[in-house]
């Protein structure tokens, strides 16, 4: 293999996407998609770490309230995810496509029942870099598909069961499972 340089892009920073969801000030859903979702520790527990940028209505949601659901989204929510994405919340309701939302169970946050992988998150610290705004959160709450298996700490899930879209600039899926740590070393 011989690399040559490449200018850098964010697109390399190949995430799963998630679907943001809020309530506005008139109780109303509102979900934007998120790729920029990550994890981190502050020695006691994990959060949930969320980057948004610009002016997303989602994001003056969460701003206000403190709250927020992630919703992953699976191939066939794509539909959905796209069209979430190409229409602004500060233009009013995002309803010119039909989908069910339900109530969080432990925070007041709208959750999609399709999605085969929810977290409810409570905002414990954000921190504004630019146009960027990054929400520290604390998991409240966690759902999966019950077809879903999940081991200690994430280890034995097998991300082809959630068939996730992955975005890279472009969408994608996941082809297969490899394998787990230790399941190469010689």
């Amino acid at each position: 293999m011989k690399r040559t340089h490449r200018p850098g892009n964010h697109s390399m920073c190949v995430q799963p996407m998630f679907l943001i969801g809020t309530y506005d000030e008139n109780g109303n859903a509102n979900f934007a998609p998120i790729t920029w979702l990550s994890v981190t520790s502050d020695g006691e527990r994990f959060l949930i770490v969320v980057s948004m940028f610009g002016d997303k209505k989602t994001r003056k949601n969460v701003q206000k309230t403190g709250k927020m659901s992630a919703n992953l989204v699976s191939v066939p929510m794509l539909p959905l995810a796209d069209y979430l994405g190409s229409h602004s919340g500060n233009d009013g309701r995002k309803d010119g496509f039909s989908y069910a939302v339900s109530k969080g169970k432990r925070l007041d946050v709208p959750t999609l029942d399709e999605s085969p992988f929810v977290y409810e998150l409570a905002v414990e610290k954000s921190v504004t870099v630019g146009q960027s705004e990054t929400f520290f959160c604390r998991p409240e709450y966690v759902e999966a598909d019950e077809k879903v298996s999940l081991g200690e700490m994430g280890s034995g899930l097998d991300l082809t069961m959630l068939n996730p879209v992955i975005y890279s600039g472009d969408y994608h899926s996941l082809g297969r499972h490899l394998g787990t740590i230790g399941d190469f070393l010689p």
